[in-house]
């Protein structure tokens, strides 16, 4: 299946809200996708000193919503401009498991989908003042973590990835030359029983066969979506939030980037 590439110019709302933070604002964007609209958020600090790395956010198999929102906003008070993208489109969001299997399903059926809409938010995010496009980075959930490894394995030029408890596996895997991000960081729960250790072993084959850097760290007695408090406390349905693996996770992607961008 082929995807339609030209993008739109973005149409920025004029609506701006300060966050609980006074120190980070946000706003909402749109921006168009073959003729299709999708909404984000890019927030920022207020007081923003020369070009400034940008951070892509890409949510869960749910949609665009408050968890990546926030997330956004962790990485405006640490000094970034981020932008928490939207994958489905503006006003979709998942109910249910089953419509959240529906609407992440056509992208994994080919990767191109995932490619295309992840650059329109790259794209949107350059366009942001004061964005150095030299130092652009991006993180994601779950199916979050695939949109970003997609993104690099399209070629961006995104510096570092990071993915948190994401699906590692592709049907069009990275050849040498094809990823220009410094390193790779996979944060992935232990005992995730939705990413499964064939799934690890065939993305570390992957981008060693890519030649490309990357580090994986593993959470003992993790499981899916460990990082998301909205996902209960019973790990023996697959699907937990594990408070010390999340802190410990955050503290690895402040790292990671600190050390990527030079900071």
């Amino acid at each position: 299946m082929r995807f339609l590439l030209a993008l739109a110019a973005a149409a920025i709302l004029p609506t701006l809200h300060v966050a609980a933070d006074p120190a980070i604002e946000t706003k909402t964007v749109t921006y168009q996708i073959g003729g299709k609209t999708y909404e984000g958020c890019v927030s920022r600090p207020v007081k923003v000193d020369g070009k400034t790395p940008g951070i892509l956010v890409a949510h869960d198999w749910t949609g665009y919503g408050p968890f990546p929102k926030a997330r956004a906003e962790q990485l405006a008070r640490e000094g970034y401009i981020a932008l928490a993208l939207d994958m489905y489109g503006q006003g979709i969001h998942a109910s249910s498991p089953d419509e959240a299997k529906r609407l992440s399903g056509e992208f994994y059926k080919d990767s191109s989908l995932f490619r295309v809409r992840a650059q329109a938010a790259y794209d949107e995010l350059l366009k942001q003042s004061g964005v150095d496009p030299a130092r652009i980075g991006a993180i994601g959930f779950c199916f979050g973590g695939a949109t970003v490894l997609e993104l690099a394995r399209s070629g961006a030029n995104v510096a570092g990835v990071v993915t948190f408890h994401g699906s590692l596996s592709t049907d069009k895997p990275a050849r040498p030359g094809d990823i220009k991000a410094r390193e790779i960081l996979v944060l992935h729960g232990g005992r995730d029983p939705m990413v499964k250790p064939a799934d690890v072993a065939g993305f570390m084959d992957e981008m060693n066969h890519a030649e490309v850097p990357f580090r994986l760290v593993a959470y003992p007695n993790a499981v899916h979506a460990f990082t998301n408090p909205e996902a209960g406390n019973d790990p023996g349905k697959g699907v937990a939030y594990n408070a010390p693996a999340a802190e410990a996770a955050y503290q690895e992607m402040d790292a990671f980037f600190k050390q990527v961008f030079g900071r």
